[in-house]
């Protein structure tokens, strides 16, 4: 290769070889700039140093003198690295200058897996480490300061992954803490409020399958969290436990009292005093409601012999009504028939005939029974007009024969005849004062005859 040539380096900036030269003239420059660019992690470059390919030219970087012995240029001058007595002197420096490049090529290798992101940013520092550590002795030629420099550069872009990494780790901790911290107070918040125990149980149980998949919070974190979680999953189910428990209580308190309910409806199912029975059913509905629930097994057969005792009782209660309206529908058509007879009675043809007919028709009447309560009202109607029609002609009769009433018309005819005769006698004896009174006291008796009459007239 000429001076002109240039040496591509893994898609690095170009530099000439008169620049490699001059770099490898001044190879202080070189460590200033290496020692630059591994300063730490804020202070890399964008581009890594160059490192020429050792392999191109391989006397540039160092020689083998007459005994075979194999140098390479340092910085205070060269260093043997090994010897050569298998061939020609530059088949040895070539077989050196490989071995550089596969150093080269290892640093590149780390630097590329640092780039994508592929490798391990600790592994990664801590290869380069041993990499730099072993250019001291390593049995290489090459571009030492160079490769040196690059490994500086692969060393502080590693330090810098590793920082990067950590800080993304501790937030995927804090990240992951969270989430653990928050199913917690989710489960704290379960096991102190809710009475929904399925639905929360069922909950408690998907938390417990989300917590198993959350990893990488530190270890007291994770077992503070992990004890908070397992004391609320126990508070819970201790609730739980105690519900049902009570639950159970209750329910079977439920069962004794619907026992003695369902004993009392089967009792009740033979009675024939169908109003009382039936409203003491309806109270013991009211009371089986307020009883509560009996377990589930046994709940359902009381029910269902609860209800039987009920449909018995009400079955036959219905039979009776059945019968019962059959009976009253009869009596009613009986009653119709004594109505034709009753308003056929005429008080103005015979009133004492009447009268007989009509008591006669009466004790037929209460005889005959009940009849359907909507028709009671009808028939009752039309027989109380047939008696209302011969007792108002009774009440006539007895008015216009009315004995003390006849007195009292005799009596007042009488008072006026009296004092007419003291008024007619008094006027012939001339005392005319006598007169006048006798004669207004008859003209009063008069008046009071007169309205007695009218009353006893009008009856």
């Amino acid at each position: 290769m000429t001076d002109q040539e240039t040496a591509p380096v893994d898609g690095a900036v170009h530099v000439t070889a008169g620049k490699a030269t001059a770099e490898q003239a001044n190879p202080a420059t070189q460590a200033e700039a290496g020692q630059s660019d591994s300063g730490g992690a804020d202070t890399v470059g964008t581009s890594p140093p160059v490192v020429p390919v050792a392999s191109d030219d391989p006397t540039r970087w160092g020689r083998v003198d007459d005994a075979g012995k194999v140098y390479v240029k340092v910085e205070d001058g060269e260093r043997e690295v090994g010897s050569w007595q298998a061939g020609e002197p530059a088949e040895g420096l070539a077989h050196f200058a490989r071995r550089f490049d596969d150093m080269r090529t290892e640093v590149e290798l780390l630097e590329a897996r640092l780039k994508s992101g592929a490798g391990d940013p600790k592994q990664a520092l801590t290869s380069a480490k041993h990499v730099r550590d072993g250019l001291a002795d390593a049995a290489v030629v090459g571009d030492l300061a160079a490769l040196r420099a690059r490994v500086d550069f692969v060393i502080a872009s590693a330090g810098q992954a590793v920082d990067k990494a950590k800080v993304a780790r501790d937030a995927a901790r804090a990240e992951m803490a969270a989430r653990k911290q928050t199913l917690v107070e989710e489960a704290e918040q379960l096991a102190n409020e809710s009475t929904q125990w399925k639905s929360a149980g069922d909950r408690l149980r998907a938390i417990l399958d989300e917590w198993k998949t959350i990893r990488g919070v530190d270890r007291k974190t994770d077992e503070q969290l992990w004890r908070r979680f397992s004391k609320a999953r126990d508070a819970f189910n201790r609730r739980r436990g105690a519900h049902f428990a009570d639950l159970d209580r209750q329910r079977a308190t439920a069962k004794t009292r619907k026992q003695e309910l369902v004993a009392e409806a089967e009792e009740l199912s033979s009675s024939d005093d169908w109003g009382v029975t039936a409203g003491r059913y309806k109270d013991l509905m009211v009371e089986w409601k307020a009883a509560g629930r009996a377990p589930k097994e046994s709940d359902d057969a009381l029910w269902q012999a609860f209800r039987a005792a009920q449909d018995k009782f009400f079955a036959r209660r219905s039979s009776a009504f059945d019968e019962r309206d059959a009976e009253f529908g009869h009596n009613a058509k009986l009653k119709e028939e004594l109505l034709a007879e009753a308003e056929g009675i005429d008080p103005a043809s015979g009133l004492e005939a009447a009268r007989n007919a009509l008591y006669k028709l009466q004790e037929r009447w209460d005889h005959v029974g009940k009849v359907p309560r909507e028709r009671v009202r009808e028939l009752e109607g039309r027989l109380r007009a047939v008696e209302e029609k011969v007792r108002g002609a009774v009440d006539a009769q007895w008015r216009r024969t009315d004995p003390e009433a006849e007195a009292r018309v005799a009596q007042f005819r009488e008072r006026v005849n009296q004092f007419e005769a003291q008024a007619a006698k008094a006027r012939s004896a001339g005392d005319k004062r006598r007169a006048e009174q006798a004669e207004a006291q008859a003209a009063q008796w008069r008046e009071w005859l007169a309205a007695a009459e009218q009353a006893v007239a009008t009856r």
